[in-house]
C-alpha cells in the first residue's frame, strides 16, 4: 500500500512538472515571436483574431466577408482617437502597457462574481490580442497577451501602436478599423467624424458585435453622451462657433501626444 501511495505521489509530481513545464515553454516561445519590429513600417494584412472570426463564421454557416480599410494615423479624426481613449484607456499616453489601476479593480470584480473576465485591458492589451491571439479568457493566454505587450511597448511608438489598434479594431459583425467603420455606419472617411460620431462610436468597442453605434441603443446612447460630455469638459469638443478652431486644436494636442 505503502509504495502504491509512493507512485502515485510521484506520478503527480511529474504530471504537475510537465504541466508547469509546458506553460513556461509556451509563454518562453512569446519572448522571441512574433517579430513584432516588423510592424514599425508593415501593416498587418489579417490578424489573428479577423482568422477566429472567419472560423467562427465558417462553422456557424455564415457568409460574412472582413470589411478593412487601412487609414494611416493622420487621417483619423482627432475627435475619434480622443474619444476611443477616454472609453478604452484613458491612461495610454503614460503607461507602459498595463493600467494596474484597472486591472485591480478588474480582479476584485471577478473575485465578486467567482469568473475569470480580467479586464481592465490596455489598448496594447487589446492590439497584442488583436493581432496574435484569440478572445479566450484563458489564464495562460493571458500571460501570452502580457508578454506580447511588454514586447510591443518597448518596439514601438505610442502612436504607431495607436494607430494599429485603430486600424484592426473590430467594429461590427465583420467591420475592423476605423475606416471600414466611418464609412459602414456614417457613409464618410474617417477623417470627417464628428464628435458625436466618434463617441458613439467608441461607445460599442466593448462588445461591437452587440452594439452598434447607429440606432436608438439606450446603452450606446447613454455611454456615448458620458464620453462626449468629458470630451466638452476636456475642451475636445468646443461651442459650434468655435468649431473648426478648437479642431485644430484638438489636432495640434493629437499630434504632439504622438510624439
Amino acid at each position: 500500500m505503502g509504495v502504491l501511495v509512493k507512485m502515485v505521489g510521484i506520478r503527480i509530481k511529474i504530471t504537475a512538472l510537465v504541466f508547469i513545464s509546458a506553460i513556461l515553454l509556451g509563454a518562453g516561445f512569446f519572448f522571441i515571436y512574433p517579430v513584432v519590429s516588423t510592424l514599425k513600417k508593415e501593416n498587418p494584412k489579417k490578424t489573428s483574431f479577423m482568422e477566429y472570426r472567419e472560423r467562427e463564421w465558417e462553422r456557424e454557416g455564415k457568409k460574412i466577408k472582413i470589411r478593412q480599410v487601412w487609414t494611416p494615423y493622420s487621417r483619423i479624426s482627432p475627435y475619434l482617437v480622443k474619444a476611443v481613449l477616454i472609453a478604452e484607456d484613458d491612461k495610454f499616453w503614460s503607461h507602459e502597457g498595463f493600467d494596474f489601476d484597472a486591472l485591480q479593480k478588474a480582479v476584485e470584480t471577478d473575485i465578486k462574481q467567482k469568473k475569470f473576465k480580467l479586464g481592465g485591458s490596455t489598448i496594447s492589451q487589446q492590439l497584442a490580442k488583436n493581432l496574435y491571439l484569440t478572445p479566450s479568457k484563458n489564464p495562460l493566454r493571458k500571460v501570452k497577451e502580457a508578454i506580447i505587450t511588454w514586447r510591443i511597448e518597448r518596439t514601438l511608438s505610442k502612436k504607431r501602436i495607436l494607430e494599429l489598434y485603430l486600424n484592426v479594431a473590430e467594429w461590427g459583425e465583420g467591420i475592423f478599423g476605423i475606416e471600414a467603420a466611418s464609412r459602414h455606419y456614417y457613409s464618410k472617411p474617417a477623417s470627417d467624424l464628428t464628435p458625436e460620431e466618434a463617441a458613439r462610436l467608441a461607445s460599442v468597442l466593448p462588445n461591437p458585435r452587440r452594439y452598434k453605434p447607429v440606432g436608438d441603443s439606450k446603452y450606446v446612447g447613454n455611454r456615448s453622451r458620458i464620453i462626449y460630455n468629458i470630451m466638452v469638459k476636456r475642451g475636445i469638443v468646443v461651442t459650434e462657433s468655435g468649431e473648426i478652431e478648437g479642431k485644430e486644436k484638438v489636432e495640434k494636442e493629437t499630434a504632439n501626444e504622438g510624439n
